[in-house]
């Protein structure tokens, strides 16, 4: 089925009227454009743009491979609506923006997930689209708390019998007050801090034996997977001699691991342990022993591992002492946080009901890391004796992210030091949670710190590299199996270069930490494969890997092509210097005479400007660029075509505030960089143009917010850069016939 016009005001009308497509697989997607009749009437007399490309290729005029690409979120494409219709009715070949990435792909933990790539694949193969990889290494996106975990300091392997043991959760139980839960019948009594214990008196026994059952304390941070001895100091008083069997469970109710123990009747208290492995990181103590008729008291209970011997060294990862006038901030408190005399004074007139009805709020600037143990300290007192907690939270959706162990208040000085284990994604706060606190509290010295061992070794260059290397096989032999031979052409490698030769070898660096020419962001948040595989065998590893697995999971050998991928190739402040280097270490990749490089990828992300004599110096650089990429004898591909528009006092110009005239330029623009390319690319080595935003970018998108990208504006109706494109393929000026 072909729907030659659809007359849609509203992208919503648009995804209406088309949601039948996927029935079809897709249709011609065309819109009028109704906002402006007569300056807009003459893109409806232009055919979807990959008419066009036919057109070429049945002339002879272009590549007979040529791919017209657009960049989409596989997700979206899978569900096979507007933007399914839209990439198959005007386009041959798709990228991932970034399901194919390998944070996308790869958990923390090291496990993967490729159902969406899977999916996609498929979907794609139906709609008889092809797909370009995007990406297989690249020091954006990855998965860095699992890469950086392979190659974090070892701890020194000891002799087992010299490992001592380290307490993680102490409870004195002559400080409960209540449970936690408690669904035991009202025969059951329970007295507190009763010489130091809680004594649960059961008169007779119960059938079923889970009628009697209590959470005793909850929110025990412990590492999931880990084996904790726990130990009870406990005892049991009753009739005969026969014990109490408890059943014990440490987690939640949907899930934990659970024992049971027996603690022998009569006598003085006994330690009872064992051990445990925790399912889940937060963990309540579950009991049932509703078979017993008699006393049980608990008097302590202690969750301990053993680890190696060593010596641990604080690290500070934020600290307020108050004099320089840095302060905690908060809400919902009569008493906002304020310093005097060095001391940071916060409070409440009276309580406020909920604990979090006011919270006092610390914010270092950094995620405190998941599964990380952080210990909370500071010098505190208050006006009145009480109690508060204090966890962390990430603020999108306030989700809790670990409590510590609650902070006790007296009237006088005192040092406390609680620890709990972060064990959530962006945990941006901390907070302390003092709504029940009726009174002012008085912190100073208020630090977060961890805990590093120092029985720890650093592993050396030669065993990162093999780790790393490793690990670079497995996941590029995963999304290998995963897309089984259908995906054909790849960005190998994603955006190496840096923008400067540092070292003087009359060509640009690799971008590195270690090397410094990154900002201290781009260090932070990154991982660079090449810190550690070395600049030459980082390429030619995922060369390498690439081609392996692709022969592998049922690839065409004779038909796999790899493309080193970068953005600023077409500049003119360098005089296209990035690419001239580029070139060079392509040269350098490829001198082991094994490594193969099928193609460069330039980005593209271009503007159009108002000023003539910069926008003619623009102009003259994407020739170079052509014409240096030409000259490489590899093949060329335009990988990200986008567009902005910069006015003469050189702002950038957002999409609602572009005039005709300036939507004219640009499709000025597109037209002449797609006729350099056919006309200075050789048909041989023209792989193909995609374009990356087929809308104008939305103001909160992440990629040029708010610019006039796309050849659709956001309610999917063609601009005057759609007919650009269209005649840089080869179409007709129909403007110039409206007329």
């Amino acid at each position: 089925m072909k729907l030659k016009n659809i007359n849609l005001g509203l992208g919503l009308m648009a995804l209406l009227a088309l949601s039948s497509c996927a029935d079809d697989k897709f249709s011609e997607y065309r819109t009028d454009m109704t906002k402006n009749l007569k300056d807009y009437q003459y893109l409806n007399n232009y055919e979807p743009l990959k008419k066009y490309v036919e057109d070429m290729k049945a002339a002879g005029k272009c590549n007979p491979d040529f791919k017209l690409g657009i960049a989409l979120e596989a997700a979206e494409f899978n569900k096979q609506e507007l933007v399914y219709c839209l990439a198959g009715s005007n386009f041959n070949e798709m990228t991932a923006g970034n399901a194919m990435k390998m944070a996308s792909c790869v958990k923390d933990d090291g496990s993967t997930d490729f159902s969406l790539v899977k999916e996609f694949v498929k979907n794609a193969q139906d709609a008889d689209m092809t797909i370009y990889g995007h990406t297989l290494a690249w020091h954006a996106q990855q998965p860095n708390k699992y890469l950086n975990g392979l190659i974090a300091d070892k701890e020194i392997q000891v002799d087992p019998s010299q490992k001592v043991e380290k307490t993680d959760y102490e409870l004195d139980c002559s400080t409960l007050s209540s449970y936690d839960w408690t669904g035991s019948p009202a025969s059951v009594k329970t007295e507190w801090n009763k010489g130091g214990a809680v004594v649960i008196t059961n008169p007779e026994p119960i059938d079923p034996f889970y009628m009697l059952q209590y959470w005793l304390v909850n929110g025990i941070s412990l590492k999931t997977g880990t084996t904790y001895k726990i130990t009870f100091l406990c005892k049991a008083e009753g009739e005969g001699k026969s014990p109490a069997n408890i059943r014990f469970k440490l987690g939640n109710w949907g899930a934990g691991a659970e024992k049971s123990f027996e603690i022998p009747v009569g006598g003085d208290y006994k330690e009872v342990s064992f051990d445990v492995t925790p399912v889940m990181d937060s963990n309540g103590l579950f009991f049932q022993h509703g078979d017993f008729a008699g006393k049980i008291y608990w008097k302590s209970i202690k969750i301990s591992h053993f680890e190696a011997p060593s010596v641990e060294i604080p690290v500070s990862v934020g600290h307020l002492t108050f004099d320089d006038g840095q302060n905690l901030g908060g809400w919902g408190m009569d008493n906002a946080p304020k310093i005097v005399n060095g001391v940071c004074e916060v409070g409440n007139n009276a309580a406020k009901g909920n604990p979090w009805n006011a919270q006092v709020n610390y914010e270092p600037g950094f995620a405190f890391e998941n599964g990380k143990t952080y210990h909370l300290k500071m010098k505190i007192k208050g006006s009145v004796a009480g109690e508060f907690g204090a966890g962390f939270q990430n603020p999108d959706g306030y989700k809790g992210c670990g409590d510590f162990p609650t902070i006790k208040v007296t009237t006088d000085w005192k040092e406390v030091d609680v620890a709990t284990t972060c064990n959530g994604d962006n945990a941006l706060r901390l907070l302390l949670n003092i709504g029940k606190y009726a009174g002012t509290l008085h912190i100073d010295d208020f630090e977060v710190y961890y805990m590093k061992p120092s029985n720890t070794k650093a592993l050396t260059d030669e065993e990162k590299k093999n780790i790393l290397t490793t690990a670079m096989g497995t996941w590029i032999d995963g999304m290998m199996e995963a897309t089984d031979g259908y995906v054909t052409s790849w960005d190998v490698v994603n955006e190496a270069l840096s923008g400067a030769d540092n070292d003087g070898d009359g060509k640009y660096d690799l971008q590195s930490a270690k090397r410094g020419n990154v900002s201290a962001d781009d260090a932070k948040n990154n991982f660079y494969w090449q810190d550690y595989l070395g600049d030459l065998d980082y390429v030619r590893t995922a060369v390498a890997d690439a081609r392996k697995s692709f022969a592998a999971h049922n690839g065409d050998p004779e038909k796999l092509k790899l493309f080193i991928n970068d953005y600023n190739l077409e500049s003119d402040w360098d005089d296209n210097g990035k690419l001239k280097s580029l070139i060079q270490w392509i040269k350098d990749w490829e001198a082991d005479g094994v490594t193969k490089i099928d193609g460069i990828a330039s980005q593209m992300h271009i503007s159009c400007y108002a000023d003539p004599k910069t926008q003619e110096s623009k102009k003259n650089h994407i020739v170079k660029m052509l014409e240096l990429m030409a000259g490489s004898g590899k093949l060329c591909k335009i990988s990200e075509l986008d567009m902005g528009y910069v006015d003469a006092a050189g702002n950038s110009v957002t999409y609602d505030q572009m005039t005709e005239e300036q939507h004219k330029e640009m499709r000025d623009l597109y037209t002449f960089v797609l006729q350099k390319y056919f006309e200075i690319i050789p048909a041989a080595q023209q792989y193909g143009i995609t374009q990356w935003c087929a809308t104008d970018s939305p103001k909160d998108s992440g990629w040029r917010p708010g610019l006039p990208t796309g050849l659709w504006d956001l309610n999917y109706l063609r601009k005057h850069t759609y007919a650009g494109f269209a005649v840089g393929l080869g179409a007709p000026e129909y403007w110039k016939e409206a007329k």
